[in-house]
């Protein structure tokens, strides 16, 4: 570890958490005003459909098939009368095509049956809809209702061990979530949901972090341990 590197690690290690927060927070404000996701959509069904497409699965991938999928199927009136079968071979080069045509179809025929066709707006709801789990439910409510609502994905939960946000033993998303929801301001939480996810798909990334690129690197945890 350089001299340098040292003087930053003790004052990360000085810094309180809230500090820390505010840090980061100042930076990727300033480093990204207005973030949004990169999912193509143009209502909260088509987000919906979206979101569950991209579970492990990339969001250009998923931007790849939709346009079709959306031209045919554009509300949940629409998919309601489709196969599983008729929808997947719209998706089948997105992952799990199976399990996710036969959601879609259910999740379309519940909004329906339910909602009036309405993607609903709570976390209570949204989770009774078939292919939809509390981080899916998470985007929908921060994204469409502008909620205070943190969705973790591999992103957001590497970048936040990272960074030192959340302490080693938030091992599960669930975990996670709950650490940053405890410290970010809850008007600024739709935005720090896009922060984050942004951070690790550009700079933050799982086998290369560019940390000489990062503006935390000289408050990041991972960014200033000492590297065999």
């Amino acid at each position: 570890m350089t001299y340098n590197a040292y003087i930053c690690s003790i004052i990360h290690n000085k810094m309180r958490k809230k500090e820390l927060y505010n840090y980061a927070l100042a930076y990727f404000a300033e480093a990204m005003p207005e973030p949004q996701t990169e999912l193509h959509y143009s209502t909260p069904f088509e987000l919906l459909v979206a979101v569950i497409l991209s579970a492990q699965c990339t969001d250009k991938r998923v931007n790849m098939v939709t346009p079709r999928l959306f031209a045919d199927f554009p509300t949940a009136e629409a998919m309601q009368h489709a196969t599983p079968e008729v929808i997947y071979e719209y998706i089948r080069s997105i992952s799990y095509p199976n399990n996710k045509a036969r959601h879609l179809v259910g999740m379309a025929r519940m909004l329906m049956s339910d909602f009036g066709g309405e993607v609903p707006s709570t976390q209570r709801e949204l989770t009774r809809l078939p292919g939809v789990g509390r981080k899916t439910a998470n985007v929908i409510e921060s994204v469409v209702f502008d909620k205070a609502a943190m969705a973790v994905d591999t992103h957001v939960f590497r970048v936040s061990h990272r960074i030192g946000l959340v302490s080693p033993r938030a091992t599960t998303p669930l975990a996670v979530e709950r650490e940053l929801m405890k410290y970010i301001p809850h008007d600024i939480v739709p935005k720090a949901h896009h922060w984050l996810i942004l951070h690790g798909r550009y700079v933050c990334q799982a086998r290369t972090p560019h940390c000489s690129d990062c503006g935390l690197a000289g408050v990041c945890k991972y960014a200033l341990s000492p590297k065999l």
